[in-house]
């Protein structure tokens, strides 16, 4: 049996949970267009019969301008230190840019085998994927480099056979069937987190964060409380939007995906609440679990 850590590094909006879903065949990290969608460390879950592969997926690396942006740069570069493998993902469809070259040179301090990932091949021809290659082959030495499409799953079953290779002999950290570390509260509340960033507009979705206040369910369906934190009144009326048609919106939208991931009837309701600054508090930044990254490492 092959089981170990993946850890997964870049920039943000990349698609490296969009990778990790594709892979475990389910929604356990929120996507979307926006940067910095991922707050806290996911892990998602691969089984087979012969690998466990636990995929660590983490906060974008990007110049921090609050607290809370600080506290996601400390959580993606602490959560490559105890991983078996990392994938350096990148979006081939872009230029190389500063923050690519900052996380090459801190890879180079990293003494573990460095996957290149270059992303959405489904966007650009083979003549630039050689030149994206060697680009990049100019600037580390990666064990691997896997070109593939995480939306369109291409490739993946490659990189899969690969990581394999990497792993060490070990027994499986998690129960077959499992597909990810969080609980369902945490991931009730990103699926709506993911409706505000995609049905806001830009400047809503990063002063925002989602807590699941309470869930009350039998064999059949579940009541679902959860808060909309946003750190000023202005936000608030845009999330409620006129009559209440935004919340609603949010509301409609989280609730299919809240019933495929728990198989049961939803009643969801949003309430907003304003609490000024909270990005640069560290007592909410506790409260909402944005300083708990130690929690991940295996034992």
């Amino acid at each position: 049996m092959k089981s170990g850590f993946v850890g997964l590094i870049g920039r943000p909006n990349v698609g490296k949970s969009t990778l990790i879903n594709s892979i475990v065949g389910k929604k356990v990290a929120i996507t979307s267009n926006k940067p910095q969608t991922t707050r806290n460390i996911i892990q998602g879950i691969y089984n087979d019969k012969e690998t466990q592969i636990v995929f660590v997926d983490t906060p974008g690396i990007h110049k921090p301008t609050h607290k809370l942006g600080k506290v996601l740069n400390k959580q993606a570069y602490y959560s490559i230190n105890d991983v078996d493998v990392l994938l350096f993902l990148i979006d081939g469809s872009q230029n190389l840019g500063p923050g690519d070259k900052y996380i090459i040179e801190k890879l180079k301090e990293q003494n573990k085998p460095v996957i290149l990932i270059i992303n959405k091949i489904d966007k650009f021809n083979k003549e630039q994927l050689i030149l994206k290659i060697n680009e990049y082959k100019d600037l580390y030495d990666f064990n691997e480099i896997i070109p593939i499409s995480a939306l369109k799953k291409n490739n993946i079953n490659t990189l899969i056979k690969v990581l394999r290779n990497y792993l060490p002999d070990n027994i499986k950290y998690y129960e077959e069937g499992t597909i990810s570390n969080k609980t369902i509260p945490f991931m009730i509340s990103e699926i709506v987190r993911e409706k505000i960033f995609n049905l806001t507009e830009e400047e809503v979705p990063h002063s925002i964060t989602c807590i699941t206040e309470g869930i009350k369910s039998d064999k059949t369906s579940a009541n679902i409380n959860v808060a909309i934190i946003v750190d000023r009144d202005s936000l608030k009326k845009i999330i409620i939007g006129k009559q209440g048609n935004k919340i609603k919106e949010i509301g409609i939208s989280s609730r299919k995906d809240i019933e495929q991931l728990i198989n049961k009837k939803v009643y969801l309701e949003l309430f907003v609440k304003t609490i000024k600054k909270w990005r640069d508090k560290e007592k909410y930044l506790q409260e909402f679990g944005y300083n708990d990254f130690e929690n991940w490492i295996k034992v």
